[in-house]
């Protein structure tokens, strides 16, 4: 008993101290009150709160990480308050909204913690919590409590301003804050690394710069830029007063720079895994993070910034138009910003999920035999449908059983093999940008002169194409498929998304090596044992900030590389 107390205090002990400096999402570090952290509505009720012992803060470090499992090992319950919304596809995450309490089953790792609500399990991230600090109040007199303040909302939050005014303030001086914040880290990037590497020709070639750092400078100029509009419209005095959604508004096309970014992070991080593990290039960096006085952060943790930043806006957003009256007049463009900013998230989480397609058909095509003329990839980057069809063409009417893939811009046709019919000769293509699609009434067919059942018409130029369906419903996915690759043009080219020379030589190279399996590495973080005993193994593979698609909530279409994959080709 005597060493549960002595935990408990450790835990109200480590959580008062972290209110003085509070960690956010994006990286930064912000000393304020806790009104200014966004969370929920009861936020306002910190400064009375706080002389008489403030029930949430912050998940600290170590020792309160350690504390708070040992207090769950001894059969204490751990309540958290959930800072922010936490969106979720995946069936192993919990999702919340901001204000929510939620039980702490287990706090191991360090950045992703076991939690239930009601009767939903699973893992959340620890950034996006604050632990009770007072865990002996049951949780049933905190959501009275809440129902109250909540009863209470119009009443005054502190002299002079009314309770929503004054969270707004707060919501309009964080994103003045982090976004100050960010320019100052982008800054200590391109000044601290990429000015000291650029002197190092000896050391790194320019191509290696452009995969470690990317646009990472064009975003530089363009924040600065966005910045200068943001405390053009930022009221000093008043703070609530402010009308920054037509900044978002007016900048919303070039947020999509950051698309570039986050689908190169990935190579990044490779790049400097590899070089870091030469000592020179290792001190090197270690120099020019302590020359430019960075906090004791690595690069790869310094260039993971931007992508958590495109991340937050949705969220600060989200947050803003909670506290703005519909009366305000910034209450449309904060609407319409917001809107705007998931659509940037949509749009980068699009562009990764095509990149991260091309290799899958660079291996596709490398796995067809007697392939002949150009890459698929010189003029394609999505596969929109594939199937076997009957085909008919002039002058001969033979049919001809083919397995067509129908890419963006093309369309392949292969020959099945007559003994193995999983491997797949290259028969032809059509540019489908010059052919045109009719569908054709079943019967007789006036060009071909023969009867037809459940067909389609191509024609290019003088070359005309029957593609017979075995069933209807088949021939009208057809039909559909080919509206939807002119769709997907006419988007890439509204969009300005292209794949670039290098992007297409590294995914053939790619598809071209030998991948050898090997065994899976052996788990070295502290927490192994306690993954391994758990009934719920896999944590999520990235952190919330990384996964663009949770903020965004995409539609999650199934893709057709699912059926293809049945195929032997693919598994060559």
């Amino acid at each position: 008993m005597e060493k549960m107390k002595r935990l408990k205090m450790q835990v109200c002990q480590t959580a008062v101290v972290m209110s003085r400096s509070v960690v956010v999402p994006d990286g930064g570090s912000e000393k304020s009150v806790f009104c200014d952290e966004l969370c929920s509505k009861e936020d306002i009720l910190y400064e009375d709160f706080h002389s008489s012992g403030h029930r949430y803060e912050h998940p600290g470090g170590g020792g309160e990480q350690l504390a708070i499992n040992e207090l769950i090992s001894d059969g204490s319950v751990v309540y958290a308050e959930a800072l922010w919304d936490h969106v979720t596809m995946d069936a192993q995450e919990l999702g919340f909204k901001a204000g929510d309490v939620i039980k702490v089953i287990d706090a191991t790792n360090k950045e992703w913690w076991w939690g239930c609500i009601m009767d939903s399990e699973g893992w959340f991230p620890a950034s996006f919590i604050r632990l009770r600090v007072n865990q002996d109040d049951p949780v049933e007199e905190y959501m009275s409590y809440l129902e109250e303040a909540e009863a209470g909302d119009e009443e005054q939050a502190g002299p002079g301003l009314p309770c929503k005014e004054q969270m707004r303030a707060n919501v309009i001086n964080e994103i003045m804050s982090t976004e100050r914040d960010y320019i100052k880290h982008l800054k200590d990037i391109c000044e601290g690394y990429i000015k000291q590497c650029r002197k190092r020709t000896d050391m790194f070639t320019e191509e290696q710069l452009l995969t470690i750092f990317g646009n990472i400078e064009e975003i530089y100029r363009f924040q600065r830029k966005f910045l200068k509009g943001l405390e053009k419209k930022f009221n000093n005095e008043q703070p609530h007063l402010s009308e920054i959604g037509c900044c978002f508004l007016e900048h919303q096309t070039d947020f999509q720079i950051y698309s570039e970014y986050c689908n190169n992070h990935p190579n990044a991080c490779i790049q400097i895994s590899k070089l870091m593990k030469v000592n020179k290039y290792m001190f090197f960096f270690e120099a020019c993070r302590l020359l430019q006085k960075m906090i004791d952060i690595s690069l790869d943790g310094f260039l993971l910034t931007p992508v958590q930043k495109i991340c937050k806006y949705p969220l600060q957003l989200a947050e803003l138009l909670k506290y703005t009256n519909p009366q305000h007049r910034d209450y449309t463009d904060v609407e319409a910003a917001l809107n705007a900013m998931k659509n940037v998230a949509r749009l980068i989480n699009e562009r990764k999920r095509r990149l991260e397609n091309i290799d899958k058909i660079a291996r596709w095509q490398s796995s067809i035999e007697d392939w002949e003329g150009e890459d698929v990839l010189v003029k394609s980057s999505e596969l929109i449908f594939s199937g076997e069809l009957n085909k008919l063409s002039q002058p001969q009417t033979k049919s001809q059983q083919r397995m067509f893939f129908l890419f963006d811009h093309q369309m392949v046709y292969c020959k099945k093999d007559l003994l193995r019919r999983d491997i797949l000769y290259y028969k032809g293509r059509m540019d489908m940008d010059q052919v045109e699609v009719t569908d054709v009434e079943d019967g007789k067919e006036k060009d071909f002169n023969i009867s037809v059942k459940n067909a389609l018409k191509l024609q290019f130029g003088e070359e005309v194409h029957l593609l017979c369906a075995k069933k209807l419903e088949l021939k009208q996915r057809w039909l559909r498929a080919f509206a939807d690759e002119r769709k997907q043009v006419h988007h890439d080219r509204e969009t300005g998304f292209s794949l670039t020379e290098v992007q297409k030589k590294q995914a053939m190279l790619n598809a071209g090596k030998q991948h050898v399996v090997s065994k899976p590495k052996a788990v070295t973080r502290p927490y192994c044992d306690f993954l391994l005993r758990q009934k719920h193994p896999s944590l999520p593979a990235a952190l919330p900030q990384q996964q663009v698609f949770m903020l965004a909530e995409p539609k999650r279409k199934t893709t057709f590389w699912h059926n293809i994959g049945r195929l032997t080709p693919f598994k060559k």
